[in-house]
């Protein structure tokens, strides 16, 4: 029997490609919702109009739904990280508490929350979902966005103890690959990183802070088929995962790392006077691989040489 599967944020970044690894799949009815901007047609996927701030709006759509993912997201780069970081917090705990209780109220059979690591205060060590401290301070510039996470996790195993459904907290790493956003107003580090180098003609790379800063990146496809497992496998009715490479890369070595397979030689030119989110989190994934079987398919390298083949077709 085929589930229905609808993705909430279909025109973002993870949810493209959600849609598009999922309509490929014979046992699934895809649909996606967008707000603003209409999205191509993709094949064996319907899209549906629809704010998800409004509550009757929800409650419609999810009806009769099996499997709800939420990608749905407002969200931006580092500058706005940095100078705006109010713009992360407030609609994004309205719309989770709309869509979660739309989603107990409808009989969803699973609900799949895009949740990330800002909660996680930065560590040599691998981080395990277990090493989360509530009673530490966040890291200042996330702690509006850490906050927004951690009450839309709390309020998915609230309502996974109330018997009808069951939840994935999904705290996945830095996720890059095709449809990423490279405007670089808009976009975070990696996408941010290919524009900057691609589109340089002397080389010369501006990166804030000293780029010694370690980041975690994980290439969409491998998030995809975590997503994949997760509806097949899961057997609790609440679980939270971490997601990610379980390797870090400096900000200065992923810049030369891009310029070697774009043929560019690269100049590092570091504003010292511009903030740098200097935090390290490397993530311990065994908890995934233990429970669903899952692993990474796509090394940093196989991930970079696919993001660009795409970048140059498309962007």
């Amino acid at each position: 029997m085929r589930q229905k599967v609808i993705i909430l944020g279909s025109t973002g970044f993870i949810g493209k490609n959600l849609v598009e690894f999922f309509a490929k799949k014979k046992n699934y009815i895809v649909y996606g919702t967008y707000n603003k901007t209409k999205p191509k047609k993709i094949k064996n996927a319907k899209f549906i109009k629809c704010n998800l701030l409004d509550q009757k709006k929800v409650n419609h759509i999810l009806k009769n739904i099996d499997i709800v993912i939420i990608a749905a997201a407002t969200t931006s780069g580092a500058k706005d990280i940095v100078e705006r970081p109010y713009i992360h917090v407030t609609d994004n705990a309205i719309m989770n508490s709309i869509i979660t209780r739309s989603a107990y109220d409808n009989r969803c059979n699973h609900v799949i929350f895009l949740s990330c690591t800002v909660m996680y205060h930065s560590s040599k060590k691998s981080i395990k979902e277990t090493d989360l401290n509530l009673n530490k301070d966040f890291y200042p510039n996330y702690f509006g966005g850490a906050w927004m996470k951690v009450f839309s996790e709390k309020m998915s195993e609230f309502y996974s103890r109330l018997g009808r459904n069951k939840y994935t907290i999904v705290r996945h790493s830095n996720v890059y690959g095709p449809h990423d956003k490279f405007d670089l107003k808009k976009s975070h580090v990696f996408g941010a990183t290919i524009t900057k180098v691609a589109t340089s003609k002397a080389g010369v790379i501006d990166i804030w802070g000293h780029g010694k800063e370690k980041r975690d990146f994980i290439f969409i496809w491998d998030l995809c088929n975590f997503i994949y497992l997760a509806i097949k496998k899961q057997k609790h009715v609440f679980e939270i995962f971490n997601v990610g490479n379980g390797n870090l890369i400096s900000i200065n070595d992923l810049v030369k790392k891009i310029g070697k397979y774009l043929g560019k030689k690269i100049i590092l030119k570091h504003d010292l006077s511009k903030k740098s989110l200097d935090t390290n989190v490397k993530l311990n994934c065994n908890k995934a691989k233990k429970l669903l079987g899952w692993k990474i398919k796509n090394s940093l390298d196989d991930g970079i040489k696919k993001t660009l083949i795409w970048y140059k077709k498309n962007i």
